[in-house]
């Protein structure tokens, strides 16, 4: 089973770059987005029933803002939107599906501001999400925009941004946490290298010049590890100032 996650800041704007003809060629089973920026009339109806996937989306009660859905060829068992944290759940920022052996999670966590103005809420995220989680005793993928680069292998200037958003020592330990809970990064279990990131600033020509972050993950859970074939980072695909991420399980 191939699963995606993607950033399109835009599902509008993504589809005038080609993000359906993206989709089809994928031939992924599940694709999560993020950052759909649309209520659901504003979303051109190929979008909502693209041809061969179930879709189920989360948008946020403000125009133009958040949101995320996923298409997945397989029909889930049942599906939850909410974390049960108001501010969050207004903003469209989640969804879970759940299929016979395994539950999906697409997630995306605040930014928390430039100026740090919403670390509190970001910070607040990550603690009803980490109650959430530990409710859960299926075997799980957790996929989407994190917003944190864990570890300075992780982005591209790492001492140029330690006391900046989303490279925080609060902020990163938050995925430390997460690892703690009992989850796997499934890009860093299987690479270890630097250089590889999933998000690029507009501007300075950062994305020709390889000056990103790699702030979107694919966790999954220690039971689900031996499932596990592959995980990748389709840094080629241009649509969004991010890139997908994915990985394959059996």
């Amino acid at each position: 089973m191939k699963i995606l996650s993607f950033n399109v800041n835009g599902i509008r704007a993504a589809y005038q770059k080609g993000f359906l003809n993206w989709l089809t060629a994928s031939r992924a089973d599940i694709v999560c987005t993020q950052e759909i920026k649309a209520q659901e009339a504003q979303v051109p109806t190929v979008l909502l029933n693209p041809a061969h996937y179930y879709s189920y989306f989360n948008f946020a009660a403000k125009k133009g803002y958040s949101g995320v859905g996923i298409y997945t060829k397989q029909k889930p068992l049942r599906v939850h939107h909410t974390l049960d944290f108001k501010r969050f759940d207004q903003e469209g920022r989640i969804i879970k599906l759940d299929y016979p052996g395994f539950c999906l999670i697409n997630i995306y966590i605040p930014h928390g501001g430039r100026g740090k103005e919403n670390i509190g809420y970001k910070l607040e995220t990550y603690k009803r999400l980490f109650l959430f989680l530990k409710g859960i005793k299926q075997k799980l993928v957790l996929m989407g925009d994190f917003n944190v680069a864990h570890h300075e292998i992780d982005l591209a200037r790492p001492q140029n941004n330690k006391n900046n958003i989303m490279f925080t020592k609060q902020e990163r330990k938050q995925i430390d946490k997460l690892l703690e809970l009992g989850f796997i990064d499934s890009f860093r279990q299987q690479n270890k290298d630097s250089g590889h990131y999933t998000w690029w600033p507009y501007g300075f020509q950062a994305r020709q010049r390889n000056i990103g972050w790699r702030i979107d993950y694919a966790f999954i859970s220690k039971n689900m590890a031996p499932k596990l074939r592959k995980a990748f980072i389709l840094n080629k695909v241009n649509i969004s100032d991010h890139c997908p991420i994915g990985i394959e399980i059996v």
